[in-house]
C-alpha cells in the first residue's frame, strides 16, 4: 500500500488506516507510512490522555469541596460524593504516568479554579469555598484520604 493510498484510507476509514499503519510499523516498512496523519493521531492521543486525567482530577476536587464545605447537603449526599471520589480516584490512578502526574501538578491551581466555578454554581454561590487549592496532589490521588 502506498502513502497516497493510506492518506485516502485515512479519510474514509480511520480504523482501517490504523490497522494498516500498525502492520507497516511491525513489518518495518517505514517508507510506506502516512507520517502526516500518524503524527496528528499521536498528538491527539497525547491530548486525549491529558484531558482525561485533568477531567478526573477536576471531578475529585469538585466532590471533595462539596463533601467538605456544603454542610447543609452533607448528610443527604455524602455517601454518593464519597463513592464518586473513589470512582474518579480509581480511574485516574489507572491512567496516571509520571508525565501526566507532572502535568497535573503544574496545572493544579487552574484545575482547581475550574472545579471551584462548578461548585459555586451548583451551590447557588451560598457556600464559602477557599479561593486557592488547599489540597495537595498526593491527597487528591490517595484512595483513602478525605478532609477532616
Amino acid at each position: 500500500m502506498s502513502v497516497i493510498d493510506l492518506k485516502t484510507l485515512y479519510e474514509s476509514d480511520d480504523f482501517e488506516w490504523l490497522e494498516a499503519t500498525i502492520k507497516l510499523l511491525k513489518n518495518r516498512q517505514f517508507n510506506a507510512l502516512d507520517l502526516e496523519n500518524l503524527i496528528e493521531e499521536l498528538e491527539d492521543l497525547g491530548s486525549e490522555k491529558r484531558n482525561a486525567v485533568v477531567s478526573l482530577l477536576e471531578q475529585i476536587i469538585r466532590h471533595l469541596l462539596l463533601l467538605e464545605y456544603w454542610t447543609s447537603e452533607r448528610e443527604r449526599n455524602q455517601n454518593n460524593w464519597r463513592a464518586e471520589i473513589v470512582n474518579f480516584r480509581t480511574q485516574i490512578n489507572r491512567r496516571l504516568t509520571t508525565n501526566l502526574r507532572n502535568y497535573l501538578q503544574e496545572n493544579l491551581n487552574l484545575i482547581y479554579k475550574d472545579a471551584l466555578r462548578f461548585v459555586q454554581e451548583k451551590t447557588g454561590k451560598t457556600v464559602e469555598f477557599p479561593s486557592e487549592c488547599t489540597y495537595t496532589l498526593d491527597q487528591l490521588l490517595d484512595l483513602n484520604w478525605y478532609p477532616d
